[in-house]
């Protein structure tokens, strides 16, 4: 892994969204996501100041053509109002995991 981290549409594949995501909440989501998978738990928060809410791990895996992996949903207020966005986190956002030794090609 390189000392810079991907850009945010390498990390996360967004499946639906009803708002615009900007690369701050894309990036936060993926942090969010990532903190959700690695330590198995349901639910974490955004709180931005153009965005806050709630993600949710569904524990579902999903494949949008070769990309694949775990499935969220968030529930966002946002200041164009309230939204939603489904994603899922990439092989390559999987491997910034610290636990992620190796993972399978």
């Amino acid at each position: 892994m390189s000392a810079t981290a991907p850009p945010y549409w390498q990390l996360i594949s967004v499946l639906v969204s009803t708002q615009p995501l900007s690369s701050e909440l894309a990036m936060t989501l993926y942090r969010v996501a990532l903190d959700l998978h690695e330590r198995e738990a349901s639910v974490g928060t955004v709180d931005l100041p153009t965005a806050t809410g709630q993600v949710t791990n569904t524990r579902r895996h999903a494949m949008l053509g070769t990309i694949g992996g775990p499935m969220f949903e968030a529930e966002l207020e946002t200041e164009r109002g309230k939204g939603m966005v489904r994603y899922l986190l990439t092989r390559e956002a999987l491997a910034t995991m610290p636990s992620a030794t190796a993972l399978p090609n």
